[in-house]
């Protein structure tokens, strides 16, 4: 995790004043929330993540992955074929925010739904 000029911190190490700040750090940004949202009907390969997720770069689920996995939010498994199968999984840990994953998608579908038609 990045914290300041570049320093890199372990979560343990970091002192959170409130649960909510430890789920929007494990959680938080632009991508995080809609990997665990895929990962949350099973099992899947690097590149169906890509074409669900179409606006996100390489790099970026990349490194939103392994940020993931870090945290104990997913696995990653890596088969010795050839050419190389990498499947990712949410771990128990992982499921535990699909509830709260899902109450965002009701909410968004909420909100959008109040918006002003654009045209």
């Amino acid at each position: 995790m990045r914290r300041g000029r570049g320093v890199t911190k372990r979560k343990q190490d970091l002192d959170f004043d409130c649960p909510v700040e430890v789920t929007l750090d494990v959680i938080g940004g632009k991508w995080k929330g809609m990997i665990v949202f895929h990962l949350s009907e099973g099992t899947a390969r690097f590149n169906e993540m890509r074409r669900a997720m179409p606006h996100v770069t390489q790099r970026m689920l990349t490194a939103q992955l392994r940020e993931l996995e870090r945290d104990g939010v997913l696995t990653r498994t890596v088969y010795p074929e050839v050419p190389p199968r990498v499947e990712y999984e949410l771990t128990h840990f992982g499921r535990g925010l699909v509830p709260i994953i899902q109450l965002m998608e009701t909410w968004g579908e909420q909100y959008r739904k109040q918006l002003p038609q654009a045209g």
